[in-house]
């Protein structure tokens, strides 16, 4: 009879490990795990990114203008652009999923576990809150 509770919290976690899991998180909260089946999305990532690709453009209004206009010209403009899409498409996942705060780790879309970057410690806290 010991063993019922081992067995059931077994097969849960065995389930979370089918379930599509997402860590929505910044710099500030670092995954602990580096699980290759979690997706991690930085929610900071666009600001890093615009930072990366238009933080080098000069002080002055005039010489800032012709770069910004400068850089759709140039040859990894493609690339870059590709980027700045890819960071903003976590951010628009996070907001039709409604997240209110980081980190935050979501399971099929549905379920969230808020306050840890753990994705173990997630799976448990998750499975504990099912009736």
């Amino acid at each position: 009879m010991q063993r019922l509770p081992l067995i059931m919290a077994s097969l849960v976690l065995a389930g979370q490990a089918c379930a599509d899991v997402v860590l929505y998180t910044d710099r500030h909260h670092s995954p602990l795990d580096n699980d290759p089946q979690v997706t991690v999305v930085w929610l900071d990532a666009p600001d890093t990114v615009q930072q990366q690709i238009f933080g080098n453009l000069a002080l002055e209004p005039d010489k800032a203008e012709r770069q910004a206009k400068a850089l759709p010209q140039s040859p990894n403009w493609a690339r870059q652009q590709a980027r700045i899409v890819d960071a903003w498409q976590g951010v628009l996942k996070a907001w039709q999923l409604d997240i209110r705060k980081v980190p935050a780790v979501v399971f099929d879309d549905r379920d969230v576990v808020y306050g840890t970057t753990d994705i173990q410690r997630a799976a448990q806290l998750r499975a504990g809150s099912r009736p």
